[in-house]
């Protein structure tokens, strides 16, 4: 029997331009800094935005934008919140501070019911946070968001570049358009990243400087945009846009 909220899922997705898939593979790359970020200088480019934190059990980007005192609103759906511009959606405005404990099965339907009930409107992009791992959420995406395009995350670590290998060889063999790979948390040049996506063949998106005041910045947005780190993420941001209006150039048009 076909569930009658995938045809509504495809509804709701069906005035959004572009869905950027943002993953890493595994924790602790940054992964959820830059998927708020990069939505923030997105909107600062004059950009409609939304920001959907699909981190189910261990959901962070509403505490790097500082979410307090606000709620979705109840219409045919859920229509998300506006924060600092940007149209958001998570799981912690259903589950507060309580934990998510979810396997299998129940992960899928969960993903399905959020992406079903959110009423995002027109949107030039819409930042998905993927939760870290190879699993069920990276399979979902793929399947429910068609032609959604990932940028993948990753630092020099020869722990975190193994990782992305293994993330970019299966979206390789699902042949899911990939935007490229950033390095995060960079403080000297490496080799290791570049040479790994070379023999991939795929895109090497530039590094992010390892920014030691960035912490201190996370939950005020103004402070968190004037860190050399946003910097970064705003001439990513560029970069990604440059390239989805190369494959897209009827979307470069409609801005």
């Amino acid at each position: 029997m076909v569930d009658p909220r995938l045809e509504v899922l495809g509804r709701r997705l069906s005035a959004v331009d572009e869905v950027i898939a943002v993953a890493s593979g595994k924790g602790g790359v940054g992964k959820s800094v830059i998927s708020t970020t990069i939505a923030l200088a997105l909107r600062g480019m004059g950009r409609r935005v939304g920001l959907l934190d699909l981190d189910l059990t261990g959901p962070s980007t509403h505490l790097i934008l500082g979410v307090e005192g606000v709620r979705p609103v109840e219409d045919r759906g859920i229509i998300p919140p506006k924060l600092h511009g940007i149209s958001y959606m998570s799981v912690i405005f259903f589950s507060m501070d309580q934990p998510v404990p979810l396997r299998g099965a129940d992960i899928s339907n969960a993903i399905i019911e959020l992406m079903a009930i959110t009423r995002w409107g027109d949107l030039d992009y819409l930042v998905v946070d993927m939760p870290p791992g190879i699993g069920d959420e990276v399979l979902d995406v793929v399947r429910l968001m068609g032609g959604s395009h990932f940028l993948l995350v990753s630092t020099p670590s020869p722990l975190a570049i193994e990782t992305v290998g293994k993330l970019l060889s299966l979206l390789l063999e699902l042949k899911v358009p990939i935007l490229g790979v950033v390095e995060n948390m960079v403080t000297r040049p490496t080799a290791g990243v570049k040479g790994r996506l070379e023999v991939l063949g795929v895109p090497y998106l530039g590094a992010i400087g390892y920014d030691p005041e960035l912490d201190e910045a996370l939950g005020d947005v103004e402070r968190l945009m004037g860190t050399r780190f946003a910097r970064d993420v705003e001439r990513l941001a560029e970069e990604v846009e440059r390239r989805l209006n190369k494959i897209n150039p009827e979307h470069e048009r409609m801005k």
